[in-house]
């Protein structure tokens, strides 16, 4: 998970709070429990496994010295409004001034966030973090004048400006991305109805999201053991992977009875979602929902079509995965509670965090020896909070690019194999990051979320080949396929049905047609019967999902876990088949930030999204995973 980090670059004004895990349905913002139980304190932990945080401030005191210079400064905006189009020299001032206060605000929110997760019930820290945010709304609202005026500006006059003045001339990039918007940029009255509107459009989402993490009430069920639980999102994940069939099915089908019985209420908000997104888009004039979304990073179309047109051309080796868990599994019939639990619940080791460092070093040799050294450089100089303490947030993340100081990743280390590629995963995009807040100035020292998944799951790609190959024992060897084909289904197979469904919902929305809950479930159950192949009892509860899933709120966010995923199996595979040259375009595209469009960048490091061949690699990859799972169990 790519940490949230505050910005205001490209002169858009925009906060990102909330980022979004892999998996649909669960929560990157679970914190740690403030009771501990018998959690260490913080001061038990040995220091190699804290974050120094010195390296962003030496004391709070320097953070207060920072912060009030911000707060001090923030008015001088109003000696640019204006006057943006006067001179190349105005200009200049402008965007300097915007970035000087953009990096120390950058500074001071990564401080105020990682020290308050480090400890959730510390006053101190939650109360600094408070001021950080309030502060830096105050400065977008002094600065939200900075985009509309440059885009009044005409356009030949600005680029004689960057022609004119030197300094201008790193910004063409941000200037070319800034009037690409200019046609669906509205007048300054019409903005400012727009901002009105926006916590209305919130409603859907924000009743969703109350409903489900708040007011729903899950029935009580027995669990394995007998014992009565009642039903949570946690619990229903964990029951799913239980060797118990009786109780999969006890807790799959009490986690969708709230859903089913809230059926049009969850119906309702669903559609008035999907109207929101068609008044933003309409009032911009786009000519669809879906090109509103993808416009945001400059993505095609195409590439989206390209995705959902060839996975569902090749369905084959999810029906064929069904069918062989089915087999293996022993079962006359295979429904969705069936399709988490492990076929081979035999194989348990243990990994510590110190030998999972030396598994990297070595499952990521491919990635040369500059990649390994700055791999040595976050392990040695505690760029990484390690173990799990009482009052810290919970899950794990990576905390992004702050320029002029390194990246931080965040783990809550329990010695399990999903431990271990989550570490790789973090360090992924934390290479992502270092490597581009070393390469990048400021402007374009952060990178699309389009492509934020694909260092993180290039190094889950290199790392499960690596421990394929050197398993020791032949269930180990089949409990590691297993898990691949696991990662396919879920972050490849299942977010692409999400963004096909998506997709249909607002192409069905946006002309005129009724999206009733029975036309909903109708639709889901149909594609999920599609994907899962015969082999599949589609229940009635599984064509409930749509009325659970929050990233169908998202506005089209979800494609981009099946893209990024492609992407880094393809990149993955060069790496290993072409050595330097395809480690040099990697480290090339972890170098780029956003100096130019995600789609560019990927296409510089050999993967084209637009190819149906990237796609289809990871489908012949399913295929031939499947091979070597059916041949060992033969043996």
């Amino acid at each position: 998970m790519q940490h949230a980090k505050l910005s205001i670059k490209k002169l858009v004004r925009v906060v990102l709070i909330v980022t979004f895990s892999l998996f649909a349905g669960s929560s990157n913002f679970l914190f740690a429990q403030d009771g501990g139980g018998d959690l260490p304190t913080r001061d038990k932990i040995a220091e190699e496994y804290k974050w120094n945080l010195t390296d962003v401030y030496k004391t709070d005191e320097t953070w207060e010295t920072d912060f009030n210079w911000v707060k001090e400064n923030a008015s001088k905006y109003s000696q640019f409004e204006g006057k943006l189009g006067n001179s190349a020299a105005d200009l200049l001032a402008c965007i300097k001034f915007d970035e000087e206060l953009s990096m120390k605000i950058d500074r001071l929110f990564l401080y105020a966030s990682l020290s308050r997760d480090l400890d959730l019930t510390h006053e101190g820290n939650q109360g600094r973090y408070d001021r950080i945010m309030s502060l830096y709304s105050n400065v977008a609202a002094l600065s939200s004048f900075v985009r509309p005026e440059i885009l009044k500006m005409d356009e030949e006059k600005l680029w004689s400006f960057v022609k004119e003045e030197e300094g201008l001339k790193i910004y063409e990039h941000m200037f070319d991305d800034l009037l690409r918007t200019r046609e669906h940029t509205l007048t300054k009255d019409m903005e400012e109805l727009m901002a009105l509107s926006a916590p209305l459009q919130q409603v859907p989402y924000n009743v969703f999201s109350l409903y489900k993490n708040a007011d729903i009430q899950f029935p009580t069920v027995k669990d394995d053991k007998g014992n009565e639980i009642k039903i949570s999102d946690g619990r229903y994940y964990a029951a799913l992977y239980s060797t118990d069939r009786d109780f999969r099915e006890r807790a799959y089908k009490a986690y969708y009875k709230p859903f089913e019985e809230y059926k049009n209420m969850l119906g309702a908000m669903f559609n008035g979602n999907l109207k929101a997104i068609s008044f933003n888009a309409k009032a911009r004039k786009y000519e669809s929902n879906r090109a509103a979304a993808l416009d945001a990073n400059n993505i095609p179309l195409s590439v989206y079509d390209n995705l959902v047109n060839t996975v569902n051309e090749n369905l084959q080796p999810l029906n064929r995965w069904c069918s062989v868990k089915k087999r293996v599994l022993g079962l006359e019939d295979f429904h969705a509670y069936d399709t988490y639990v492990t076929l081979f619940p035999s194989v348990k080791k243990d990994y510590t965090y110190d030998e999972s460092k030396e598994i990297l070093l070595e499952a990521l040799k491919p990635l040369g020896e500059d990649y390994l050294n700055s791999l040595k450089l976050a392990f040695d100089n505690r760029w990484i909070d390690v173990y799990e303490t009482k009052g810290k947030r919970s899950g794990a993340y990576s905390s992004g690019t702050t320029f002029g100081v390194h990246p931080y990743v965040l783990l809550n280390w329990n010695d399990q194999l999903n431990d271990l590629f989550t570490f790789a995963h973090e360090m992924g995009h934390n290479m992502h990051s270092h490597y581009t807040g070393l390469n990048q100035p400021y402007p374009y020292a952060d990178y699309s979320i389009f492509v934020a998944e694909v260092a993180s799951t290039t190094n889950e790609a290199l790392l499960l080949d690596y421990m394929i190959e050197n398993a020791k024992t032949k269930e180990e060897k089949l409990a590691l396929i297993e898990k691949e084909l696991n990662n396919i289904t879920t972050t490849f197979y299942r977010q692409t049905r999400f963004a096909a469904f998506e997709q249909w919902a607002h192409e069905t929305s946006e002309k005129g047609e009724a999206l009733t809950p029975e036309k909903l479930s109708e639709k889901y159950g149909e594609m999920y019967q599609a994907y899962w192949g015969p082999d599949m009892i589609l229940d009635k509860e599984e064509t409930y999902t749509w009325a659970r899933i929050p990233h169908f709120y998202y506005n089209f966010y979800v494609y981009q876990y099946a893209t990024s995923f492609a992407a880094s199996q393809a990149l993955a595979a060069k790496i290993k088949a072409e050595g330097q040259p395809a480690i040099d375009k990697y480290l090339d595209f972890l170098k780029a930030g956003s100096s130019e469009y995600p789609i560019d960048v990927l296409k510089k490091a050999g993967v084209d999204m637009n190819s149906p061949e990237v796609i289809l690699a990871v489908v012949k990859k399913m295929n031939s995973l499947l091979d070597q799972l059916e041949k060992l169990l033969a043996e």
